[in-house]
């Protein structure tokens, strides 16, 4: 289990990544919550408060804590960097995002400007630690390989995201001149497109073939996809703000088609596979990938007919295939694999020579996962149903959401707990 390319010997303590891990699907029974509270209405428009709530409780709650999580047990493992203090470092980026996001959310709803400034300075401190440690960690990368490139971009990709995320803070919570429907719409792109999209394709290079053993990513598209999407994506922001419609047309349209590109790529990779035994973590990855080449395809849609782009149900439906579809379903299949391979490798250490720590499978078993995953389809098609028939299908998206994330919550915290017990036991039963 030691993969060639990748040190485990300078991972992180277990409960520096653990903590976003276990909090994250939380945020996706609060977002369930939410919905069931607000119903139909929320779906009438994307710039209503309980919809910018409810966005931020999945795209904060639990994008960001997991994707940052990650990031600062990756680091050592993929890059060969590590993050000086990372205990103290995850605690000051996991608790300002937490609350932060707690206070945005409050924020919306209530329409207080003082919770904005709150989560304001919250977001801006954990998203500040955040880029400043990765960032350090990632120019120190001793080879510039595809995924450090691809980390890199998507880090950028981040500082701008969350750069535009606070102009907009400063907007609702100090009432700052802003051309907010450009800058959100730049914010959205930034988050999804950029930060999403390229950590994911930097992550996917390495575990796509490790983990579902397939051949390798092609090496132009490990080296350029990332480049290519950041210069695009900075061109298109820059094309958008200068009122240059068409020329922001062409380049959105090359946007999407590498979106595309990457999603068939990656499909087509999970077809050569070379291990016969299921996966139950392989549905997540097609799911996810699919719902990334319909994304994209709208969005193409959009671009050539712009009065789509302006129909709620169609930013619904683009939002929910690109949030729910393509970044939840793959975090909620990679948290499948990343919990329990940390809990494995972690009791082998502590266990050495003493006894056999609890297999993969012992500590998460594949039933579990397979019956979580229809509970996060179904919870996809919902929404996606929702998003066209609201009055109908709301409250049953929402408590299929409610319960993908209590189920993930409870699934994680079972290897959390095993993790925890089995050396009580051994020193139990050698005393």
């Amino acid at each position: 289990m030691n993969p060639a390319g990748l040190s485990f010997e300078q991972a992180p303590p277990i409960d520096v990544p653990l903590r976003f891990f276990l909090t994250a699907p939380w945020f996706l029974v609060l977002a369930a919550a939410l919905l069931l509270w607000e119903g139909p209405y929320v779906f009438a428009s994307r710039w209503l408060p309980a919809t910018l709530a409810l966005t931020h409780l999945l795209v904060l709650g639990f994008m960001a804590q997991v994707m940052l999580g990650a990031l600062l047990q990756m680091l050592p493992v993929m890059v060969g960097v590590v993050v000086p203090r990372p205990r103290l470092t995850a605690t000051l980026i996991h608790i300002p995002l937490t609350l932060g996001a707690l206070a945005l959310t409050i924020a919306f709803l209530s329409g207080i400007p003082g919770w904005f400034q709150g989560a304001w300075w919250l977001l801006g401190l954990g998203f500040g630690v955040a880029l400043t440690a990765i960032g350090l960690a990632l120019w120190r990368a001793p080879v510039a390989s595809g995924t450090v490139i691809a980390l890199r971009c998507a880090l950028g990709a981040l500082l701008v995201t969350v750069g535009l995320g606070l102009l907009l803070g400063g907007y609702f919570g100090w009432g700052w001149s802003l051309p907010v429907v450009a800058i959100t719409n730049l914010h959205a792109a930034w988050g999804l497109v950029g930060w999403t999209t390229l950590l994911v394709g930097g992550v996917a290079y390495q575990v796509v073939p490790m983990f579902q053993i397939t051949p390798p990513y092609p090496s132009w598209l490990i080296r350029g996809f990332a480049p290519v999407m950041a210069t695009g994506l900075a061109a298109w922001s820059a094309l958008v703000l200068g009122g240059w419609e068409t020329a922001a047309l062409a380049v959105g349209v090359v946007l999407a088609l590498g979106l595309a590109l990457f999603a068939v790529a990656t499909l087509y990779l999970l077809t050569q596979r070379r291990r016969k035994i299921g996966d139950p973590t392989l549905d997540y990855w097609r799911v996810s990938m699919t719902c990334l080449l319909a994304g994209a395809l709208l969005w193409l849609a959009t671009l050539w007919v712009p009065t789509l782009a302006y129909a709620p149900r169609v930013e619904w439906s683009l939002g929910i295939l690109l949030i729910f579809g393509f970044a939840i379903a793959l975090i909620n299949g990679m948290l499948y694999k990343i919990v329990p391979f940390l809990a494995w490798f972690h009791l082998q250490a502590q266990l050495f020579q003493r006894a056999k720590a609890p297999t993969m499978k012992q500590l998460l078993p594949d039933a579990r996962v397979r019956r979580q995953s229809w509970a996060c389809l179904a919870a996809l098609l919902l929404l996606l149903a929702a998003a066209a028939h609201p009055a109908l299908f709301t409250y049953p998206a929402a408590l299929a959401l409610g319960v993908t994330g209590a189920w993930l919550g409870v699934n994680l915290s079972r290897v959390w707990r095993i993790y925890r017990r089995v050396p009580r036991d051994e020193l139990a039963t050698d005393s």
